[in-house]
């Protein structure tokens, strides 16, 4: 139980950075309708050049910023290939996905890159985890405010009507494909910032370090969704994605304080996303589908 307490603040700490990552995906599947997997490569593509861009000399704040414009360019990409050449969605983000694995084996120039907390100056790390809390907390409540004030403007609503239904914002003279490609390149520029974040956080960027990103990105949104409810306002619910990345970095703990091998961590990510996804219909009865008419 001690070791549990102990091991609490990090799984917040850590909740907070990959709940801004979730921030992200909500709005592709969410806001959008857009199942984007390419968010597993920008995340690292984030972290890959924060960090190089620090080791370079760069102050973490323009490094930061980089990260998210870099994000927000293999969005971009993500969404022409959806937009102009009609590559479906998930395979536009598989593609892109694939891609950004060379780019940022490019950009780091090997497999892993590390930064020390002792020789620069992160905005978070392990070492320093009530500092880590803090700023990630203050980072959450910017980019909700952000993100609530942009998605009320204009260009902000369109995107919520194209995901909300295409064939109607077409009618209403909303340029569709345009507000897709936003909405994809904002999502991969959040989750590139996390990326940023989280390689500071521990400390290195590594190439595989967004592998399955969309499946922790996922679990946050809708074990948020499962607890909260979803009959909230706009800022409201990205924040419960965010507690949703909390709550499900403290059952990994658990779990892990329950003796299970780390190796398995992937398998509970599934085994957890696929609960949360079937609890409406546990609810509502497994056994109680009924037979298709004859005809």
């Amino acid at each position: 139980m001690l070791a549990l307490l102990n091991a609490l603040p990090g799984s917040v700490a850590q909740g907070l950075i990959w709940g801004i990552m979730a921030i992200g995906v909500y709005i592709t599947y969410r806001v959008l309708d857009f199942a984007d997997l390419s968010v597993d490569g920008s995340f690292c593509t984030g972290g890959a050049v924060a960090v190089m861009l620090m080791l370079g000399g760069w102050n973490v704040v323009p490094a930061l910023i980089v990260a998210f414009l870099t994000g927000l360019l293999a969005g971009y990409i993500t969404g022409l290939l959806h937009t102009y050449l009609k590559i479906p969605g998930i395979l536009a983000g598989i593609l892109t996905q694939l891609g950004l694995y060379s780019i940022n084996l490019a950009i780091m120039g090997k497999a892993n890159q590390a930064i020390s907390v002792d020789k620069y100056n992160l905005a978070v790390s392990l070492r320093y985890i009530n500092k880590t809390i803090i700023v990630s907390i203050i980072i959450v409540v910017v980019i909700i405010a952000l993100l609530y004030a942009f998605f009320g403007t204009e260009i902000g609503s369109a995107i919520r009507a194209t995901g909300a239904n295409q064939n109607m914002a077409r009618a209403q003279g909303i340029n569709t494909g345009r507000c897709i490609r936003m909405g994809v390149a904002l999502s991969n520029g959040i989750v590139a910032f996390a990326g940023g974040l989280y390689a500071q956080y521990q400390g290195n960027a590594d190439v595989n370090a967004g592998r399955g990103a969309i499946v922790i990105g996922l679990a946050a949104v809708i074990i948020g969704e499962v607890i909260f409810g979803t009959k909230h306002s706009f800022a409201t619910k990205l924040a419960t994605s965010v507690v949703g990345a909390i709550i499900y970095y403290i059952i990994i703990a658990i779990v892990l304080q329950l003796g299970l091998p780390s190796s398995y961590l992937k398998l509970l990510s599934a085994c957890l996303v696929a609960i949360f996804l079937g609890l409406p219909a546990i609810k509502n009865g497994i056994g109680t589908v009924k037979p298709d008419k004859e005809d």
